[in-house]
């Protein structure tokens, strides 16, 4: 007789334990158990329980390959969710093997779990385990299923086949995304005063192991209900008309004030405070350094001699690398929209800044379209201060777009969105590139289901808030993702490719730079341990089949975005994966974290634009400025959303945290905590830097940042 010793570890979530019968099957080399039910005197399974059992066997069955866990009815109770940690199993000889699971298992089902320890497919020559994850990978398959949200769009989740998959067992073969407590759905959820409808019947059907926890999703709800209900017992999201004045914009959020907002409120209309934010505010990624002005900007030497002051010159400026464009192209052919029944108006502005002696980035000059002429004046800081700031306004308001829709949900959101899903349905749970990336893949597909669903429906916040709409929201995404390259993916080499390297005081750029040399070596760990040469990456067919989806489903196959559809060696597999870590976690922190920061002061980041791009010069009063700027309801609701998503939920996971611990050899886990270690001296450093500006930049501080794109 042989007895193998369990220890089965609920999780300590709200509604983790389960009252159904569990029951245990070990599979060996050797041979399989009979079928044990797990069971002590009392309630084996609650919630953060740890339990220890016996499996009797005749005989040794050798090196345990697979656990198979079986859940069944209890009586007369209805179906019970289990959340399994993990389990360990110590054979008879003392050998211990860590299994583990950290995820739902719901209904009636059999879920196995192979040892924590990482194989590729390559190292597996076993029919019984070479089986085991192609059946796997093809439930996941089945269950994560591709959708056309509209063409030019990454590919997405498709929600319905959830619904078709809900009392299928079959799916329970380790086919979900372990997280936290998921006992609760936020699909049917009304804020009240919120403006938006939250109609998700789909998310009823949500997979388990992807929805939001009770934690997070009760964390939004009341991060939401007190500004929402305060804007509506003032009758703001009802408000229709121009602001009276600007210090009105000043009680949207008398309690909701943060540091950085108050100083954005004094500050906003400061030259020097415009080009800091192209440094360090919310869209960080818009500067090019130029050695030639284009021919659309025929700014002349004459016109902002006043500026460069004497000693210099434009072209010696320009030769010196000194002179920066923001050029918004893209929205020259964006569809426009009505909101409260009046036609709003979009820019496509080419904007020049000039770093100047003492290190100060300001504007230059402004041109409100790609097309020079007497109809497009070349707006300059000599001209009168209301014609200069509603061309400065205007330049804000097209960052508003391109952020919005491209720099933060096209490239973070929706990528993620394409790079999770690619992980669920190419790599089994054993894999070591699964284990890696799981953690910047939490919560990814629930948000993005719920912005999909609130906000970029038909009728959503965006149809309610923005001058283009959802219309022109598809128009952006679908041509940015177009113009969209490897270079802009990877960090370093878009700084270096835009020329921004030597800027001082840019504080997104170093603390990035820092987090993505952490990340590097942190993955190229990792990479070495488990692929020590190019053939061990080259015959991985999962890991490239990961890769070609990623291709075909996020970049749609176009050839000339440089991403790769192949990988033939560790270092392009190192530098891909570093890349796809950083844009999951410290990218989205840094374009989304401060939107309630830089926003809440409305004129610094307007959602609309009520009148036409001026054509002329010395026609603006302060009425017309007001009479362009978004109506009171709009900008409510714009600064309401604002304020949500700038709010980091509970059941938070900073970068580098990884309390799951799916990796259960020595090796990685030493490098894990040598990563923690690299980002807590990366956060010493920040907040020692920050200690002395006048404008803290805490957005890529490491504790602050999320591990993947949840919000």
């Amino acid at each position: 007789m042989a007895v193998y010793r369990l220890c089965v570890t609920t999780g300590s979530y709200l509604k983790a334990g389960t009252l159904d019968n569990i029951y245990a099957t070990l599979v060996g080399t050797c041979g399989e158990s009979p079928k044990q039910r797990l069971d002590h005197v009392g309630r084996d399974f609650a919630s953060g329980s740890v339990q220890k059992y016996k499996v009797r066997c005749a005989a040794e069955l050798g090196e345990i390959l697979l656990l198979r866990l079986h859940k069944e009815r209890f009586a007369f109770f209805r179906k019970d969710p289990w959340y399994c940690s993990c389990i360990s199993v110590t054979a008879p000889d003392g050998t211990v093997t860590h299994f583990p699971s950290y995820q739902w298992i719901e209904g009636y089902c059999t879920v196995e779990l192979r040892p924590g320890t990482a194989r590729t497919i390559c190292q597996d020559s076993l029919p019984l385990l070479l089986d085991h994850r192609k059946r796997e990978l093809q439930a996941r398959q089945e269950c994560y299923r591709w959708k056309i949200y509209a063409p030019g769009f990454p590919r997405m989740l498709d929600v319905s086949s959830f619904e078709e998959i809900e009392s299928d067992q079959k799916f329970a073969l380790t086919k979900t995304v372990p997280c936290a407590d998921q006992d609760d759905n936020p699909g049917n959820r009304y804020l009240p005063g919120f403006p938006m409808k939250v109609d998700i019947p789909s998310l009823l059907h949500m997979e388990p192991n992807i929805r939001y926890s009770a934690t997070k999703t009760a964390s939004l709800i009341f991060n939401a209900i007190p500004a929402s209900l305060g804007m509506k017992i003032r009758g703001l999201l009802d408000r229709k008309g121009s602001w009276k004045k600007l210090d009105d914009i000043r009680n949207i959020f008398w309690c909701h004030k943060t540091f950085t907002s108050e100083y954005v409120t004094e500050h906003w209309c400061e030259d020097s405070f415009f080009g800091y934010q192209y440094l360090n505010g919310v869209n960080p990624v818009m500067l090019h350094c130029l050695s030639s002005l284009p021919s659309k900007l025929p700014v002349t030497n004459d016109m902002v001699a006043p500026l460069l002051g004497p000693g210099t010159c434009l072209q010696t400026e320009l030769e010196r690398g000194h002179i920066f464009l923001a050029d918004y192209w893209i929205l020259a052919e964006a569809p426009v929209h009505c909101l409260n029944g009046r036609q709003q108006y979009v820019a496509a502005p080419l904007c020049l800044l000039w770093l100047n002696p003492q290190g100060v980035l300001l504007p230059l000059a402004i041109q409100l379209s790609q097309t020079p002429g007497p109809e497009s004046p070349i707006f300059l800081p000599t001209d009168c201060e209301l014609d200069w700031l509603l061309a400065k306004t205007w330049v804000r308001n097209s960052e508003f777009l391109v952020h919005e829709n491209n720099t933060h949900f096209l490239c973070t959101h929706l990528l993620c969105e394409a790079f999770s899903m690619a992980t669920l349905r190419q790599l089994p749970l054993c894999h070591p590139i699964y284990k890696l990336l799981l953690p910047h893949t939490r919560y990814t597909l629930q948000v993005n289901t719920i912005a999909r669903a609130t906000l970029l429906n038909p009728e959503g916040l965006v149809d309610k808030v923005t001058s283009i709409g959802r219309r022109g929201l598809i128009y952006l995404m679908s041509t940015g993702l177009a113009h969209f390259t490897y270079t802009d993916f990877c960090l370093p080499d878009s700084l270096r490719a835009r020329g921004v390297l030597n800027i001082p005081n840019y504080h997104y750029r170093d603390d990035g730079l820092k987090i993505w040399a952490a990340i590097e070596r942190f993955v190229s760990e990792i990479v070495s341990y488990y692929y020590p040469d190019d053939a061990s990456v080259q015959q991985d067919s999962e890991l490239q089949a990961w890769v070609g989806e990623i291709f075909a489903q996020a970049f749609l196959g176009r050839e000339n975005s440089g991403f790769p559809s192949r990988l033939c060696t560790p270092g392009e597999l190192r530098k891909y994966l570093t890349a796809i870590i950083f844009n999951c976690s410290a990218q989205h922190a840094a374009v989304n974290s401060g939107q309630h920061d830089f926003g809440a002061w409305m004129p610094n980041a307007p959602s609309s634009m009520r009148q036409p791009p001026p054509q002329a010069k010395g026609n603006t009063t302060m009425k017309t400025y007001l009479d362009t700027l978004p109506e009171v309801n709009i900008t409510c609701s714009n600064l309401l959303l604002f304020w949500l998503v700038s709010q980091e939920p509970k059941d938070q996971r900073p970068l580098g945290t990884y309390p799951d611990e799916h990796f259960t050899e020595e090796a990685p886990r030493q490098s894990i905590a040598a990563f923690q270690n690299c980002l807590a001296q990366i956060s010493r450093d920040i907040r020692e830097r920050n200690e002395s500006l006048a404008l803290p930049y805490a957005y890529l501080d490491p504790p602050l940042i999320e591990n993947s794109v949840s919000i």
